[in-house]
């Protein structure tokens, strides 16, 4: 355990630990640290005599019971350093069937050049992609799941995910791969023996089906497979053979031993059969490239991951690639491309005549065989060359059984690990059941079995060049997806991003991504599209789902560099209004308690333009506890809102509206409109609020905030919910109603962009827009005795709701009007009663034809009318409330400030 030392300054301030930086790691706990006020009282607590040398105290770190507890003693897992756990099992997963069963054909099919052209380049995108690797791998602590774990916290699990089904599944093809060369070997050595089991292709199938299902148990047991040294003696074997004199037999078989026109001859390529092309080589041949990822596979199992991967997949990559040159060039000095394996082809004598082919040169005569395309032996036709020129046949056959059961195993440990990690994640559901490790290497037996399952299934299709054109599409996209997490973490510029390995560049990274997804599409288009299907469906249901996870990935590093990029970028821009949005404040104060009004506003800005929850807390009021703004958040998300949440202290809703208004937003991301919520209880509550609240809206409107805000009040719906999520009429179809418009003054056309922009939305497609233009009357016009006694009736209604308000002049006897009117601004005095009767009486009128035309529709939006300065904020509200009453549907006071927001020219 760890030594928890004071630092030099406080007694309870403690020294960097090493504990603290590890709350990124799953399924561990971190320490804390003291807090701030734990430090600044700390003096205060030696002075009255309160030991606080204990660091582990109440005052700021966490006791034990927090803590990690500690591994129980005895024997810990077996960790591998970066030989034996990288690159011995690097090589032995490189050195596989490819080697021993196709490295000669391909090169009688390509040649020397082209194939030492395949082997460089697929050198070359296993080296970026090991530059990769090993700069992801030496950013942090890399824990078991290997090229998953990297990606997906380097690029988050939508990208990860994804990568982890298919890197999975390509480990389980791999194992099925090598276990069919090794049964192709094993059929061949029967039928040199005469024992046919059903035919070719059914004894491949048994035998591949038996050796996966013993290697199984192999890996369920534990036990070491040593195949190092046999590989090695097979190699060395075949380089003697090389140089040993040829018999006649092998004469017969096309082998010469080194001669210059056999490396001469076979330098330039022979394409033979109708698929046989440079691309269509290269995808053979690369899946013998593809394990320089084993050691990164096991990294929970190696002491030092960040040391050991870099060295030993690296030394891997060189030794197996001068390795591939060697053995590529030297069988093509020694062996002809056709020979019929018949000792009596002997030429007698010194004529050559009608002789063809390289042989006649020397001593042998194919012609029979090369003219009617049968012959069996020579480097195009027989796919045991290499154990032919060996000087021992059945090294090179314990060497091909070597490499390919070793490189089955490694696959077949590789791809549970893998998919444990993934499944321990929950990116994905019904995957959880494999997650379960057992024993003390947290060995995922489930796993195993999944991918038994999966290498049986392929091991029946029996055919060896198939298998391994769908294996380098899935390891070229990991590959293409390890470098671009390389390259897209470099370009961020995330402080996060700081390997200890220095020698990769970002550029190399994209090439290596970029060659990568070309050569996929070269290799087989068709299984480069289905692989990328695959990938875009998984990707999808994961950014669909919104996984709760955060690894810090390079993907939130970039859209934070984007996000600021391009604020600071349209910070230069004009504004035009063509390109006007309603960018909304919406003082909602908690949105979870008043959801109708988060609706309303999300409903037409969601997509389009920003929106800002203001909760301005004022002194009165207790202030929210810590966490309030997280969960409000996420209550937002969750009800699928889009819009920023910001608390904000201020003594008054006037002072701290005005003060979110200008300091909230970034750039030219700043609202410029501002919503409020009806004051619905205006009668019952306190002067001094109703006072702030018309205040807040004459104050904004004519303050000196370039260019003032526009206002929306909306009446029903602004209604308070509670802390569910309860629904709203704006979360309902609206189906073919209509949104009537009354736009009495011309404010700059808000009014009528705002419903616009509703019928947008798939809820309110189907409404449409109703425009009423009120033009001047008065009251004295012709009515018919009905609409009169209506009017009259709700002028009554208009005056009884004011009544509690009025300071009633002629009643006040001995009181000093004006002094009243100081001490009450808010009531209504006789003469202002008189003054504004007019304007009363049409806002009664006005909501009178409101009422007749738009009883039941989805939605009313009403010009605002500005607050004159004389007017008492009592007989303003009456205004409002007067103008939305007697409605049956939400309704939305509207006022711009005399700015365009639309217009109908091109320019």
């Amino acid at each position: 355990m760890e030594l928890r030392r004071p630092s030099f300054y406080s007694t309870i301030d403690l020294v960097p630990q090493l504990e603290h930086y590890v709350s990124t790691l799953p399924r561990q706990q971190a320490r804390s640290r003291p807090s701030l006020e734990a430090l600044r009282r700390a003096f205060e607590e030696v002075e009255a005599g309160v030991d606080s040398t204990n660091p582990t105290s109440d005052s700021g770190v966490s006791n034990s019971e927090n803590e990690e507890s500690p591994d129980p003693p005895g024997k810990g897992p077996v960790r591998f350093g970066w030989v034996t756990g990288v690159m011995v099992r690097c090589m032995l997963n490189i050195w596989g069937v490819i080697l021993f069963l196709r490295l000669s054909w391909i090169t009688s099919q390509a040649g020397i050049l082209l194939t030492w052209v395949i082997i460089l380049m697929s050198v070359t995108v296993t080296s970026v992609t090991a530059l990769s690797v090993s700069a992801i791998a030496t950013n942090g602590r890399v824990i078991s799941g290997g090229a998953y774990f990297m990606i997906s916290r380097s690029l988050g699990p939508e990208i990860g995910g994804p990568i982890g089904v298919v890197f999975s599944f390509a480990n389980a093809l791999a194992c099925a791969l090598n276990t069919v060369g090794f049964a192709e070997v094993v059929r061949d050595l029967l039928q040199e023996f005469g024992v046919i089991m059903v035919d070719s292709i059914n004894d491949v199938r048994i035998v591949g089906v038996i050796t996966v299902t013993v290697l199984l148990l192999i890996s369920l047991a534990g036990m070491e497979w040593e195949s190092k040294v046999i590989i090695i003696v097979s190699f060395s074997n075949y380089l003697v053979g090389t140089f040993l004199p040829p018999t006649p037999e092998k004469k017969a078989q096309g082998i010469f031993g080194y001669r210059s026109e056999i490396f001469l001859a076979n330098l330039k390529p022979d394409w033979r059969g109708a698929e046989s092309n440079f691309f269509q080589m290269f995808a053979i041949f690369f899946p013998s490239a593809i394990g320089i990822l084993s050691g990164a596979n096991i990294s929970g199992d190696l002491k030092d991951p960040a040391s050991a991967i870099p060295k030993g997949t690296l030394t891997a990559i060189f030794c197996t690639a001068v390795s591939y040159l060697v053995i590529s060039a030297t069988v093509a000095s020694c062996v002809v491309r056709d020979a019929s394996g018949n000792i009596s082809d002997v030429l007698t004598g010194n004529s050559t005549d009608g002789c063809v082919g390289l042989a006649c040169n020397l001593g042998w005569n194919f012609t029979e065989c090369i003219q009617s395309q049968s012959c069996g032996y020579g480097l195009a036709n027989n796919l045991k060359v290499l154990g032919q020129v060996s000087g021992f046949y059945y090294l090179i056959t314990a060497g091909v059984f070597a490499a390919s059961l070793s490189s089955a195993l490694g696959f077949l440990v590789s791809a549970p690990k893998v998919f444990q990690c993934l499944c321990r994640d929950k990116i994905y559901p019904y995957i959880g059941f494999f997650a379960k490790g057992y024993g003390k290497n947290d060995e995922p037996l489930r796993a195993y079995l999944l991918c038994y399952i999966i290498a049986v299934a392929f091991i029946l299709i029996a055919e060896l060049n198939t298998i391994a054109a769908l294996i380098s599409n899935f390891f070229l996209c990991s590959y293409s997806l390890i470098n671009f997490s390389c390259f897209h973490a470099s370009i961020t510029n995330s402080p996060g991003w700081r390997p200890s390995f220095h020698y990769y560049s970002k550029w190399t990274a994209l090439f290596g991504a970029v060659i990568s997804v070309v050569l996929m599409f070269l290799f087989t288009w068709w299984a480069a599209l289905t692989t990328f299907c695959i990938i875009f469906f998984l990707f999808g249901y994961v950014n669909y789902n919104k996984p709760k996870v955060n690894w810090g990935s390079s993907v939130q590093a970039g859209t934070y560099n984007m996000a600021l990029s391009y604020s600071v970028s349209l910070s230069g821009v004009e504004d035009h209004v063509k390109n006007f949005r309603p960018q909304c404040l919406v003082l909602t104060g908690p949105p979870n308690q008043r959801p109708a009004l988060v609706d309303f506003v999300g409903s037409f800005t969601k997509h389009i333009s920003l929106m800002i929850c203001g909760d301005i807390i004022t002194v009165s009021h207790s202030t929210r506890p810590q966490d309030a703004t997280g969960w409000l958040i996420k209550w937002m998300n969750k009800r699928k809102v889009r819009s920023f949440y910001t608390p904000f202290t201020a003594d008054s809703l006037r002072v701290g509206a005005r003060n979110l208004l200008q300091a909230s937003g970034l750039g030219k991301l700043k609202p410029n409109t501002l919503v409020l919520g009806f004051k619905a209880n205006w009668k019952e509550s306190s002067p001094e609020s109703t006072e702030d609240y018309i205040n807040t809206i004459y104050v904004l409107l004519l303050s000196n905030i370039k260019p003032p805000p526009l206002v929306f009040v909306a009446d029903g719906v602004s209604d308070k919910g509670d802390n569910d999520q309860i629904n709203t009429v704006f979360q309902n179809d609206q189906g073919k109603k209509t949104i009537d418009v009354y736009w009495i003054a011309d404010d700059g056309g808000l009014t009528l962009l705002v419903p616009y922009l509703l019928t947008r939305r798939k809820r309110w497609h189907s409404c449409k827009v109703r425009v009423f233009i009120i033009i001047f009357f008065v009251l004295h016009i012709k009515l018919t005795w009905f609409l009169l006694f209506l009017l009259l009736c709700s002028l009554s209604r208009f005056v009884d709701s004011v009544a509690p308000f009025r300071l009633y002049d002629e009643q006040q006897e001995g009181v000093s009007v004006q002094g009243v009117r100081q001490s009450a601004p808010w009531k209504i005095s006789d003469k202002e009663f008189e003054a504004f009767k007019l304007k009363s009486e049409r806002k009664v009128r006005l909501n009178e034809i409101i009422r007749r035309n738009s009883q039941h529709t989805a939605l009313v939006l009403v010009s605002l009318p500005v607050p004159h300065s004389d007017c008492p904020s009592a007989l303003y509200m009456a205004w409002l409330d007067a103008l939305t009453c007697g409605l049956h549907c939400p309704a939305v006071l509207i006022r711009g400030n005399q700015q365009n927001v639309l217009t109908f020219y091109c320019q």
